[in-house]
């Protein structure tokens, strides 16, 4: 693998001006991915200053940086505060997550996480997980399967899609990405089939790595991890994950208003440790858009804590 190919960095000067790094400071790249994003804040650290890079992927692993000031964490980052203890760190100046897909992992075929080519249905972030597209596509009910399509996809044909995919199961097996993307590409909008297609793609990737748990578990203990006047820096590139990032932020989330998060539901308002850096969500320009069309759905959310 090369490194420099792996992820052009989205938004990179205003993720470092979104963190606003110290030189002394202690910071996470919670999604490493080709370390784009690493390589830059670790350029603004002093001797005394501390990046810890977080991915779960062996690809990623590889390309680490080799740099006394950084630290490679093979995990999810939902053990962030785990980890964290483990090296003896209490507090943090600035956090960031990147939270799309790598351009890596699509043009990987072999990994399933794209329709473009025909392969296994994996989806995996980590390889070593147990449940894969392809059990997911083999064993959930129908009701099940509607479910993810609608909820994470946000895909209004999801039933029918969910009773083909039932149907179809029960006289042959779907084992790859080609076979579904065959299979369901009728049922989708016309002139819309790629676009659904990915929103299909999208919902499958997220059930696999149960994206959206993880990434509340994430908020709560970045939150909890970073200094005052700490900055929490998140790139989002569904209304999914932003909308729990953005409510997050606000401390408006419904399921997390409790005081072990730090945030209680006083007279029917929320208190949340966050203040938005960015009242407005930061998007690409048109000229990084022209060079990196990944970047042309990322929504950029900066908050700092009080």
């Amino acid at each position: 693998m090369n490194p420099d190919c792996y992820h052009i960095p989205v938004m990179l000067d205003e993720c470092l001006e979104g963190l606003n790094i110290k030189p002394d400071g202690i910071y996470i790249d919670l999604t490493y991915g080709g370390g784009g994003h690493s390589k830059e804040i670790v350029k603004r650290l002093n001797a005394q200053g501390h990046l810890y890079g977080f991915d779960q992927d062996l690809d990623a692993m590889e390309g680490a940086i080799k740099d006394e000031r950084f630290t490679f964490v093979r995990s999810n980052f939902r053990f962030i505060k785990n980890w964290m203890q483990y090296y003896s760190i209490e507090k943090v100046d600035g956090i960031l997550a990147d939270l799309g897909v790598s351009s890596h992992h699509l043009d990987e075929g072999e990994r399933g996480f794209s329709f473009r080519y025909d392969a296994p249905l994996d989806m995996r972030m980590n390889q070593a997980g147990k449940i894969t597209a392809k059990q997911i596509i083999a064993e959930y009910s129908e009701e099940q399967l509607a479910d993810i399509f609608y909820y994470y996809g946000e895909l209004k044909q999801s039933r029918k899609i969910a009773s083909k995919i039932v149907k179809h199961r029960s006289t042959t097996e779907i084992t790859t990405t080609g076979q579904l993307a065959e299979l369901v590409t009728p049922l989708l909008g016309f002139g819309r089939e790629k676009k659904d297609m990915s929103k299909l793609f999208q919902a499958l990737r997220i059930e696999v790595n149960g994206e959206m748990k993880v990434l509340r578990e994430m908020l709560d203990n970045a939150t909890d991890l970073l200094a005052p006047k700490g900055r929490l820096v998140i790139m989002t590139y569904h209304s999914l994950e932003d909308r729990i990032v953005k409510n997050h932020m606000k401390g408006t989330d419904k399921k997390n208003k409790d005081s072990a998060n730090n945030q209680a539901l006083i007279f029917g308002q929320t208190k949340t440790p966050l203040k938005q850096i960015n009242k407005n969500v930061t998007t690409a320009s048109d000229a990084e858009i022209a060079e990196n069309p990944r970047s042309r759905s990322a929504k950029l959310r900066i908050a700092e804590k009080s």
